[in-house]
């Protein structure tokens, strides 16, 4: 159900008999706890039962040994207005997509609103508007960051000032607008980044309607903070090119769902063998013309861990520690002050993997039991991932 971002605490949560609990942080990613408490939505202790204080509990909740990790981040999405999408006409993808594991999405832009303003002044109204609009409203209670203008011609280093000011804190895709040419692109990500706006830059060829070619000697000289979908939305770029971004940026690696899947895996190779794991983030660029993907995240994380090789609690972590500290998020990572957004889960029923984690490395999803957000369970069992083999219970 969608709603407005509400004013509940979650008041004093205990979970226990945890199985297997999942930092996101790919440095430590399993850590050695059983019971995490919560307070007013936030993570206030985390480690062994007889070492936590139980006591006062609003509400408890037995793990029932299944596993707990960070909910999940969707780093690339294209959101509208509430919970419909105009590019597959579909009404509730974000809590459809919550059902999925995924507690925060990250705009990449509103591109696909019916008649989006070009014109300056309109679309840092939109941006404003967008940002506005989520900030008070929460689809099936996922935290959607957005307002991510898609920049254009003509525009000077106040407009960026004016939306900072606003409340933006994101631009939308670098070259999905008419902003195409590297010089030109550098200096308006300085601007943004002058006034704490982060970037992201459009990778491969033209996605839409008046987007293009963004290729790596643009994506290179721009120096936007996020390489976005660097597998291609759709369309890639030749895999040395890809390389070559890998190697001569230091800016974050975004590999999506509705990409080229082959260059998602070698870009994730890529990073481990460069020795740069933590700029890999992981997102679904979706609603796409592929449609929407409730599991899209899910299911990268079982391709990227099946085919690339990367243990899948490490590729969890792309999906959440990472994601949080390149997107500067209070979430994402099991430690005290963090927010208390949850994906229980267990391996999916006649998975061949002797547990979770064996089935998402043979390629398998999981099965979620429970999703929580801010401390608050939005959903039980899932209705759309297979059924898991244990689910936890709210005793």
């Amino acid at each position: 159900m969608a709603e407005a971002a509400s004013s509940e605490k979650s008041g004093k949560v205990v979970i226990k008999n945890i199985g297997l609990l999942l930092s996101g942080d790919i440095d430590n990613p399993i850590l050695s706890a059983d019971t995490i408490v919560v307070l007013d939505g936030l993570i206030v202790a985390v480690g062994k039962e007889k070492d936590c204080d139980l006591e006062g509990a609003r509400q408890t909740i037995d793990a029932r040994r299944t596993c707990v990790a960070p909910g999940l981040i969707d780093s690339h999405v294209h959101p509208v207005f509430g919970d419909w999408t105009p590019r597959q006409n579909q009404l509730g993808w974000i809590e459809s997509t919550m059902n999925g594991g995924v507690t925060t999405m990250i705009s990449a832009g509103e591109v696909h609103l019916p008649g989006r303003p070009k014109d300056i002044v309109g679309l840092k109204a939109l941006a404003i508007t967008a940002q506005r609009a989520f900030d008070n409203f929460r689809p099936g209670g996922v935290k959607v960051i957005a307002g991510a203008p898609v920049i254009e011609k003509g525009m000077v280093e106040q407009d960026f000032k004016d939306m900072a000011d606003a409340g933006v804190k994101l631009l939308g895709e670098v070259g999905l607008g008419s902003v195409k040419a590297g010089e030109e692109a550098q200096q308006m990500v300085a601007w943004a980044r002058k006034y704490g706006i982060q970037s992201t830059i459009h990778t491969g060829g033209p996605s839409i309607p008046g987007s293009g070619l963004i290729d790596k000697d643009v994506i290179l000289e721009a120096d936007a903070d996020v390489i976005g979908h660097i597998n291609g939305g759709h369309t890639a770029l030749p895999w040395k090119h890809v390389c070559e971004l890998c190697e001569k940026s230091s800016r974050a690696i975004e590999i999506v769902h509705n990409g080229n899947e082959k260059i998602a895996i070698e870009a994730a190779r890529a990073a481990i063998e460069l020795k740069c794991p933590h700029r890999v983030i992981l997102g679904t660029d979706g609603p796409a013309g592929s449609g929407v993907q409730p599991l899209g995240m899910l299911r990268l994380i079982a391709l990227i861990s099946s085919f690339a090789g990367i243990p899948a609690e490490v590729v969890f972590g792309f999906a959440t520690g990472n994601t949080a500290r390149i997107r500067n998020l209070n979430c994402g990572l099991i430690e005290v002050g963090r927010a208390a957004d949850f994906v229980f889960m267990d391996k999916a029923q006649h998975t061949a993997g002797k547990d979770l984690l064996e089935s998402v490395q043979l390629g398998d999803i999981p099965g979620i039991g429970m999703v929580m957000i801010d401390g608050l369970v939005r959903c039980g069992r899932s209705r759309n991932t297979p059924p898991a083999t244990e689910i936890p219970m709210v005793l």
